[in-house]
């Protein structure tokens, strides 16, 4: 398996240390990532052409009980966890050397 030349970026950083958390839809993603749908959407397409993380749509039978449109389900792999780790090592070494580390962590939820 291949390893990516590049670190990626903090923002698909957030959007994949939701998603390893557990299988999310959009809404969570954007919620634990403390991002707008406008980055998380793109990023989202974007690791999924690249194989970080793969989706599934739920089955319209529990959208339907739930009355509310069907959720799309992300969730990370294989590729998609090696990428992580490899991306926030990169952003821990930037900080140890004195330039900052971007945000690594979902942003905890306000009450």
């Amino acid at each position: 398996m291949p390893t990516r030349a590049r670190p990626l970026s903090a923002a698909a950083v957030a959007v994949l240390q939701a998603i390893a958390s557990g299988v999310r839809h959009g809404f969570d993603i954007m919620d634990a990532a403390g991002l707008p749908s406008g980055t998380v959407y793109p990023i989202l397409g974007r690791l999924e052409r690249a194989g970080l993380l793969r989706s599934r749509w739920e089955s319209p039978t529990i959208a339907q009980r739930e009355k509310r449109p069907p959720r799309r389900y992300y969730e990370i792999s294989a590729a998609g966890v090696q990428a992580l780790a490899l991306s926030v090592e990169h952003y821990r070494r930037l900080g140890r050397g004195g330039r900052g580390t971007p945000g690594l962590t979902p942003k905890p939820q306000r009450s």
